[in-house]
C-alpha cells in the first residue's frame, strides 16, 4: 500500500517503457535514465505505449513494490512524450490513478504566517 501523504513525491517518466520490464529493469531505468534514487521512497510512474496502462514502482523501506493498472475503458492523461520526467503532487497522482485529468489540478499556494508582535 502506498500512503498518500502530503509530502509524497511522484515522478512520471514521460517516455513509454517496455511493459515486459520487471522490478529490476525499472529500478535500473530510474537510476540510469531518470538519474534518481529508486530507493528514496518516491513513487515512480511508467507509461506503456498504450494510454490505458501504467506501472508504479516504490521502495517502502522493506522492499520494492511494483504495481500495474489497466483501465477498462478510456486512457490515462499523460504528459507529452519527451525525454525526462514530470513531478506530480499527491492530489495529481490520485487523479492520474483514477484516470482523470490531473493537469488541471494544482496545489494551493500556502502563505507563511507573518509574526504580528
Amino acid at each position: 500500500m502506498i500512503p498518500l501523504r502530503p509530502d509524497l513525491k511522484v515522478v512520471v517518466a514521460t517516455q513509454p517503457v517496455d511493459f515486459r520490464k520487471g522490478v529490476h529493469g525499472l529500478v535500473a531505468l530510474v537510476a540510469e535514465a531518470l538519474k534518481a534514487d529508486p530507493y528514496c521512497g518516491d513513487v515512480f510512474v511508467f507509461r506503456s505505449k498504450r494510454k490505458d496502462r501504467l506501472k508504479l514502482l516504490v521502495w517502502d523501506g522493506t522492499g520494492v513494490i511494483l504495481a500495474t493498472k489497466w483501465l477498462e475503458d478510456g486512457g490515462f492523461s499523460w504528459p507529452p512524450i519527451r525525454d525526462g520526467m514530470v513531478r506530480l503532487s499527491a492530489v495529481q497522482f490520485t487523479l492520474l490513478l483514477d484516470g482523470l485529468e490531473w493537469c488541471t489540478a494544482s496545489p494551493p499556494s500556502i502563505k507563511t504566517p507573518r509574526w504580528m508582535g
